[in-house]
């Protein structure tokens, strides 16, 4: 390789002393063909090779792997032919006799050509891209993989991120809910990929049948949906980059949370810090530019979407509601019922004839019974026997004082006793568990080991008055006056009683 230095003075003695290209190639010592490239070049540059011939042994074989790669388009990426296997097959196959290399380097050169190419686009204000991903964290100090919800302003930058157990209808929903609050409008379009959550089925034609809960939150917040082509993620590409900044900036290390609720406080909380940040090829900060959106933005509905998913199913008779392969239990009043199921992200609500009568902390683990002890007790009134066997009662923590009241009761009324002691559980249907147990605490003090009694003492505490009849506190009550006894009224007795003898005798 020659210098620049020395293509400088070959030109100089060239072009400028005009010295011959012979007499040039003698004093420098090099080729007069080298002369001539320095001449059309003022510095190296460098060696260029002309494209490769095609090899002779491959040439009739290149149809053959040109049809090969075009039928790899359709297949799953990780199932898609080698140069080394192409090789293979040509050479097993159709008796190629050339080297594995001329193969490779065809290969790479028809893949290169095939490598598809992107226009730049520009994104008009009020515009969104959704996609969910996932991570893991801890969770109330446990090791989970959870899914999180991303929303891009492509305009903006402006985001919005929130974590959920799992990939779920309810949490797709949700978290449009919850991105249209943070934003304080609803975008006039939303790109997604073809996601399950959305798309039903698409039919010929490439129309996409919406799934019934993604239709009804559309027509709640009538934004327009659109889809990117099947498998190509590169159709979102904003969000797809958010995505992978959220992971890298939001995520790392493994965020710490007690709960789920708390990891998205923190998460909402980095979406706004970061609308100080001003982007590569821009001036404004993401926030200022940001207002462009919200003012291309539709207006809120009044009232937000009810983001859960809805089964209608019947109690069974031990009055457990199966949802999403999970039991959850309601009040044995509504057995054999039917009754409507509703799925929300962190709860499972239970509903007969319009009344809400369960609420139970949703589960995403499988074939589990959620109970509540309460809603069995009513049953438990009329059958004691089950007391001690009643699965739903098995994880009730209740204070000690509880569990010596039921042993004072059973052991001075027996099987009465062990009715009145549920009756005693029954209070905690109307009134919070730690109020009836610092009730039956005081009874116990008192040595007032009864349904009754512990009642009293439960309501005297809530109305702020002592335990004992004070006819003051009810004034609805008839007033009875009683006086002292006086002893001269008994000596009357006696005179009246003295008087009414003789006559009695006479009529005798």
């Amino acid at each position: 390789m020659f210098t620049v230095e020395l293509y400088a003075a070959i030109r100089r003695a060239v072009m400028a002393e005009g010295l011959s290209r012979r007499k040039a190639a003698k004093r420098f010592g090099v080729h007069r063909n080298t002369i001539t490239k320095m001449l059309q070049y003022s510095v190296p540059p460098g060696y260029r090779r002309r494209e490769r011939p095609v090899s002779k042994k491959l040439g009739p074989y290149m149809a053959g792997i040109d049809k090969i790669l075009e039928g790899d388009r359709s297949v799953h990426k990780k199932q898609r032919h080698t140069a080394q296997r192409i090789f293979e097959r040509l050479r097993d196959e159709e008796g190629f006799s050339g080297g594995y290399t001329i193969v490779r380097e065809y290969v790479a050169r028809a893949l290169l050509r095939s490598r598809e190419m992107f226009i730049p686009l520009s994104h008009r204000p009020g515009q969104a891209q959704a996609d969910f991903c996932q991570a893991d964290a801890y969770i109330a100090g446990k090791k989970v993989r959870f899914h999180y919800y991303c929303v891009d302003l492509p305009h903006s930058d402006g985001c919005f991120v929130k974590a959920y157990p799992a990939e779920t209808a309810e949490a797709f929903c949700d978290g449009h809910v919850a991105a249209f609050d943070f934003f304080g409008g609803v975008p006039q379009s939303i790109l997604y990929d073809n996601t399950r959550l959305a798309v039903a089925k698409i039919v010929k034609g490439g129309e996409r049948l919406r799934s019934q809960m993604f239709a009804e939150l559309q027509s709640h917040y009538p934004f327009e949906d659109r889809f990117g082509r099947p498998g190509k993620g590169n159709d979102k590409g904003k969000v797809e980059g958010l995505v992978g900044y959220v992971r890298r900036n939001f995520m790392t290390p493994l965020p710490v949370a007690e709960s789920f609720d708390a990891l998205n406080v923190r998460l909402l909380d980095a979406c706004t810090k970061r609308r100080q940040a001003i982007l590569r090829g821009q001036s404004m900060r993401i926030g200022e530019r940001m207002q462009a959106d919200i003012s291309a933005f539709m207006p809120l509905p009044p009232t937000p979407y009810d983001a859960c998913h809805k089964i209608a199913t019947r109690v069974s008779s031990m009055s457990q509601v199966r949802y999403r392969n999970n039991d959850y239990s309601v009040p044995t009043r509504y057995g054999h019922q039917e009754v409507l199921a509703k799925g929300y992200v962190d709860r499972v609500e239970i509903v007969c004839r319009g009344e809400t009568v369960a609420v139970h902390a949703r589960s995403y683990d499988k074939a589990e019974f959620i109970y509540n002890p309460l809603h069995y007790l009513a049953l438990l009134e009329h059958k004691s026997k089950a007391l001690d066997q009643a699965a739903p009662l098995d994880d009730w923590r209740l204070a000690d004082c509880v569990y010596r009241l039921r042993r004072l009761m059973e052991a001075r009324m027996g099987n009465s006793g062990r009715r009145e002691f549920i009756q005693v559980l029954r209070l905690m249907e109307d009134f919070h568990q730690h109020l009836v147990e610092q009730a039956i605490a005081e009874a116990l003090r008192l040595g007032a080991i009864s349904f009754d009694a512990v009642k009293m003492l439960l309501l005297a505490k809530l109305e702020n008055r002592p335990a004992r009849l004070d006819l003051t506190f009810y004034p609805y009550l008839p007033v009875a006056t009683v006086g002292a006894t006086d002893p001269r009224a008994y000596l009357g007795l006696v005179a009246n009683a003295a008087a009414i003898e003789p006559s009695a005798r006479v009529s005798a």
